[in-house]
């Protein structure tokens, strides 16, 4: 049998989860979980919790339900009411404040025969009550104990209102910005997508993983596996790839997250390599617990059991019996487990002891809560009003904030800008509250938001602002009735656009410089929002052109939760400011950075292509046997006719209203053995007249490998903070560990040769330095 065959052989049965991993996978897996095991005492008590439960009682541990609430309370139908009193149903979702979840809960815990206390999960994705960035946009902070401190305060104010069990951190490796969901995770890059995973759960559980706490949550990594790799960006789409890339490109962040002990996995919606995710037996079973030891419990996504069946994989029976075969825990929503396990073990289609092992995950996961012993979970109305947005939570989302934003352009350094004279503030989104908070905003109240008109009117009391709207966010009557169906509140002007804009050009000729916030309104982003073509919507570019042809200064202020296509903007705005969707505070922020009382310094961690047609796009490429140099008359190279290969703004680009040079690494040795490291050294400098901070980015390439390799892959970073004029020596540690990558037998290996290290601002401005690895 040849080599190839043999890959070939086990990729097959790796893909459907029949077990015969090769024997590298297995050795390159089974770490220890952070998540502590079972312990005696915990042990005993589910055994003994198991021994009393029916068969009945059991699966319905296993359903997850969905209960919307009123301002008294939660409003239970009678069906979900009847189940919880049976012991039907093991978990709630979407409902929260402390007279709705305890009125919930007690059903369960005084009125059930076993006085099981349920589990309350909910969306909190940037925040729950005080509002963050969106995720894509924390991830541009690159300043993780800022983004462990949003899940901290996140996991805070979500226990105080009723919450105890989180659906983020979302880790899915995206690189394709068509697809919606770019905007809930941390961009195209598996080594910082790992590190932001990491910090997420922490602040969610602590760094002891003490959920007992009251002011700690469960967090649930999702989506399991491969989601952001849908085809053509499409939402719920087929994802489809070699078990190489799998591993080296996709999988890091999610097993950062399982290392770091996450309690509970969300299965993804996507066909996997042809088994959709929630019946993959090799993804939750031979994968996530066999292969990295995880020992918390995997809930599927909204109603994905049964989706399974449009996925034409049999009817309800055979579905439940199929996400069970394949390791999962709890059906959310769906109650096919409720309907249909008691069938599939009275057929011998699933066993006693897998039902058992499901239900046992799901006690331990509320005995790590502590739920037995305060079903409650220090809820408390009390509590709440002391903990749901209170100052200084409101100050961290105001500091967060403005630690996302990216400057993309600074022309004539027309930022920041003067508190005197005029201003003429345009744009749909410059007044607009609800789309500050951003899609998967929760349980947050965008009316408390502050717009950036807000932000700016109260930073300058004494700059005369003239507000003129411009244009609409969208004019497809189609698009704004899909938007305001599901919250976007969305107020058209009915002139026409040309009227929109005339008036936006008269305030702009008689103001000092004009400020545009453009972009999209938050439900052009999140879960079932993928957009073909990834422009400024509607009328806005030609507000843009119009802005321009008055020949006033032009600033634009982006609001979006993905990366655009700006190939006019780039060329023709005097300044560009990225601020994301970002948060209850967003407009305060905006205004900091814009009148310089903050620098920015945050760093684009997903690649903004110039043209649809360049995506997908990321900067950890491999080189073609052709790789183009850009020589335009050298036809026959990988490239476009009509375009550039390389990006409008590449992975890890931002500017700053400062300066900084980095100098060139120095290596502390020319050469290592495998079970040697290395010290790389760059002196950074800020060499411009403002204090400011600056990420230097330290990427790796193999030059020669048996697998080709990436042109280059981040490897580690560091965000420093100079005065002017200030230099200071960095040293970045590398180990042969940081050398290694899943080869095509699977085998995680370190193979000797040559290695290039590039240091710099972004993945692009880098200067190199090389080194060889000895066997």
């Amino acid at each position: 049998m040849t080599q190839s065959t043999r890959i070939c052989g086990a990729f097959f049965l790796l893909t459907l989860g029949l077990g015969a991993r090769p024997a590298a996978a297995q050795q390159a897996a089974a770490p220890k979980t952070t998540l502590p095991a079972p312990d005696a005492k915990m042990t005993a008590f589910v055994d003994n919790l198991l021994g009393k439960m029916t068969p009945e009682e059991k699966i319905g541990q296993l359903n997850l339900v969905s209960v919307g609430f009123d301002v008294t309370g939660p409003v239970v139908s009678k069906d979900v009411d009847a189940n919880i009193r049976k012991g039907r149903v093991g978990a709630v979702l979407n409902t929260y404040t402390p007279v709705a979840a305890r009125k919930l809960q007690a059903l369960a815990v005084k009125e059930s025969r076993l006085h099981i206390p349920l589990i309350l999960g909910y969306d909190v994705i940037h925040g729950h009550r005080t509002i963050f960035p969106v995720p894509l946009g924390l991830a541009a902070s690159w300043d993780l104990p800022a983004m462990e401190k949003t899940a901290r305060i996140a996991a805070d104010e979500a226990s105080a209102d009723g919450v105890n069990w989180m659906y983020s951190p979302m880790v899915d490796i995206a690189r394709d910005p068509r697809w919606g969901r770019i905007m809930e995770g941390s961009g195209e890059d598996p080594y910082l997508g790992s590190q932001i995973a990491r910090a997420m759960v922490r602040g969610y559980q602590g760094p002891d993983n003490d959920m007992t706490r009251p002011d700690r949550v469960m967090a649930c990594l999702k989506h399991f596996a491969l989601y952001g790799a849908a085809e053509a960006g499409r939402e719920y789409n087929t994802t489809d790839m070699s078990l190489q890339r799998m591993y080296n490109e996709y999988l890091p962040p999610y097993k950062a997250a399982v290392e770091a002990g996450v309690g509970s996995v969300m299965s993804s919606f996507n066909d996997v390599n042809g088994i959709p995710a929630t019946a993959n037996k090799f993804l939750m079973t031979d994968l996530l617990r066999t292969q990295w030891g995880f020992n918390g419990f995997v809930a599927t996504d909204y109603t994905a059991i049964n989706e399974l069946e449009a996925h034409g994989l049999g009817d309800d029976k055979k579905v439940s019996e199929l996400a069970m075969n394949a390791g999962i825990d709890m059906d959310m929503v769906g109650e096919i487990f409720l309907n249909n396990l008691a069938k599939n073990l009275a057929d011998g289609t699933v066993t006693q002891a897998q039902i058992d092992q499901a239900c046992r995950r799901v006690l331990e996961a509320k005995y790590r809560l502590g739920l037995f012993r305060d079903p409650y979970h220090g809820v408390s109305e009390k509590r709440a009003k002391a903990t749901l947005m209170k100052p200084q939570y409101l100050a961290d989302a105001r500091d967060v904030a403005r630690r996302s934003f990216v400057l993309l352009k600074n022309d004539k350094q027309t930022l920041p800008l003067k508190k005197t004279g005029s201003i003429a503030l345009v744009g749909p989104l410059a007044n607009r509250q609800r789309d500050m908070i951003g899609s998967w905003s929760g349980a947050g109240d965008w009316k408390q938001a502050v717009s950036v008109e807000q932000g700016l009117r109260t930073a300058a009391p004494g700059l005369k602002i003239t507000y003129a709207q411009g244009a609409n966010v969208a004019d497809d009557p189609q698009m704004i009735d899909r938007l305001n169906a599901y919250g976007g509140e969305l107020n058209i002007d009915p002139r026409a656009p040309e009227a929109l804009i005339a008036e936006a050009v008269a305030a702009a000729q008689s103001a000092d410089v004009v400020v545009a916030v453009v972009g999209e309104s938050q439900g052009m982003t999140g879960e079932a929002a993928s957009r073909a073509d990834i422009g400024l919507p509607g009328h806005q570019l030609d507000l843009l052109k119009a802005l321009k042809a008055t020949g006033k200064p032009l600033v634009v202020v982006l609001m979006n939760g993905r990366p655009l296509t700006l190939p006019w903007e780039d060329q023709n705005a005097d300044a560009i400011l990225e601020t994301w969707f970002s948060g209850t505070q967003g407009g305060h922020a905006v205004a900091d950075v814009l009148f310089g009382a903050y620098n920015p310094a945050g760093k684009i961690t997903a690649t903004f292509p110039r043209a649809v047609g360049q995506i997908p796009i990321y900067y950890n490429h491999k080189s073609t046997g052709r790789p183009y140099a850009g020589v335009k008359l050298d036809k026959y190279k990988s490239r476009y006719l009509d375009l550039p290969n390389d990006p409008l703004y590449p992975f890890g680009y931002g500017l700053s209203y400062t300066t900084f040079s980095i100098s060139k690494p120095i290596l502390s040795a020319a050469t290592i053995p495998m079970a040697g490291a290395l010290d790389v050294t760059v002196t950074v400098q800020n060499t411009g007249t403002t204090d400011g901070e600056e990420v230097v980015q330290l990427y790796l390439r193999d030059v020669v490998g048996t697998s080709t390799r990436p042109v280059q892959e981040l490897k580690n970073f560091q965000k420093v903070l100079l005065k002017k004029g200030e230099s200071r020596q960095l040293t970045f540690h590398l180990t042969v560990e940081d050398l290694k990558y899943y080869n095509n037998n699977l085998q995680f290996v370190a193979e000797p040769g040559e290695f290039q290290v590039m240091v710099g601002s972004n993945s692009r401005d880098v200067q190199m330095a090389s080194f060889t690895l000895t066997q």
